[in-house]
């Protein structure tokens, strides 16, 4: 009974206290970035006001996602902190408790939030990221480029849609190229450019267009008008028009099955960079999840403390820990995208650091 007591005890003081500090980052991260601005625009009319309420309404689930690990860290350090200024922790220490018998209960509380951390970042935010698309009137218009290799590597074509929204194909401009055998001073073999493209029956094929015939020597030798021009086919055309599709859409707004199936194209397609980088942020989203653990933990950690020592190292590390985990996913993101290091180093380096600075904060206090 004592145990259990224990235990709810501990568990309520970080549990409230996590959950003052996610409310307050996220009152924080919102006032200046997304309040504020919203009723801007809907003083100046370009925002209704059931339009701004929906607007904050799906910013949150992009805010709560990086609080919670947040609310964790900051959370336990403060409970921990004063349990210590109160000689508690002392007594829980006396009485024969081991450190992470004491903190069992955060344990169990921190896993509960990796749950709540990885829907939110797999089922909600996706959500609301498209919702918020939908409500802004934001048709994202992005170029889509497709390169058509043959078995050997050698480049058959290059497919360039520079204006596509939605189902809409449009000035697309295709790069074909002479076979690899041959030797010229140019690759390049003809260019071709339509107005509209269609797509259909797995075929991409061009009503109309101007064909540019190109020498070996890169002289144009004639300009013609083509028509029906098939310029993909089969699977091809379908895993093209697929990662098209995928391509106006951010990391965040895709869901875990789209985001794996758009791995798998990128793969297929031999589309080496963006497929590293898109497999790097499919594994932050588990590691980002999984991190509420360690913080909870590293919290813990940062929270123990002598009755008169000082809490502001310790708080001063926990918030260099946040700002260098969150600042550096770009960095690694860019390493992962050029081939620097692979998206498995680069997604795992955060956590191994934190279970590292966990053993060594336990060693240097003894616990």
């Amino acid at each position: 009974m004592k145990i259990k007591l224990l235990d709810r005890y501990i568990l309520k003081q970080v549990f409230l206290t996590s959950f003052g500090c996610v409310f307050i980052f996220m009152i924080v991260w919102i006032m200046p970035e997304i309040f504020l601005k919203t009723v801007q625009r809907t003083i100046a009319g370009q925002y209704s006001v059931e339009m701004a309420a929906s607007i904050i309404l799906f910013e949150l689930p992009k805010v709560l996602n990086i609080a919670l690990p947040v609310g964790m860290l900051l959370g336990t350090i403060l409970t921990f902190d004063k349990l210590s200024k109160d000689f508690e922790v002392t007594v829980m220490r006396g009485s024969g408790f081991p450190f992470f018998r004491i903190i069992a209960s955060v344990i169990v509380l921190s896993i509960f939030a990796t749950g709540l951390t990885f829907i939110v970042g797999s089922k909600f935010l996706p959500y609301s990221a498209c919702r918020l698309k939908e409500i802004k009137g934001e048709n994202r218009v992005s170029q889509f480029v497709f390169p058509v290799k043959s078995q050997n590597g050698a480049m058959e074509k290059i497919l360039i849609v520079p204006n596509f929204d939605n189902n809409n194909i449009r000035d697309v401009i295709v790069l074909n190229f002479y076979d690899s055998s041959e030797k010229g001073s140019s690759l390049l073999s003809s260019i071709l450019i339509s107005d509209y493209i269609k797509y259909n029956n797995s075929k991409w094929t061009i009503n109309t267009a101007k064909k540019y015939l190109i020498s070996e020597e890169g002289v144009f030798r004639s300009i013609d008008d083509a028509k029906d021009v098939v310029i993909l086919e089969g699977q091809s055309a379908n895993n093209a028009y697929k990662l098209m599709k995928y391509s106006v859409n951010r990391d965040r707004e895709l869901t875990n099955p789209q985001i794996s199936e758009y791995i798998k194209l990128l793969k297929q397609e031999r589309m080496d960079d963006e497929y590293r980088f898109m497999l790097n942020k499919y594994i932050q989203r588990f590691v980002h999840s999984f991190m509420c653990i360690l913080f909870a933990i590293l919290g813990c950690l940062l929270g123990f403390s002598k009755p008169r020592e000082q809490k502001f190292i310790g708080m001063l590390i926990a918030v260099g820990a946040i700002f260098l985990y969150y600042i550096t996913i770009p960095f690694f993101d860019l390493l992962a995208e050029k081939a620097i290091l692979s998206p498995w180093i680069t997604s795992m380096i955060a956590p191994v650091c934190a279970t590292v600075l966990i053993f060594i904060l336990k060693k240097i206090k003894d616990l």
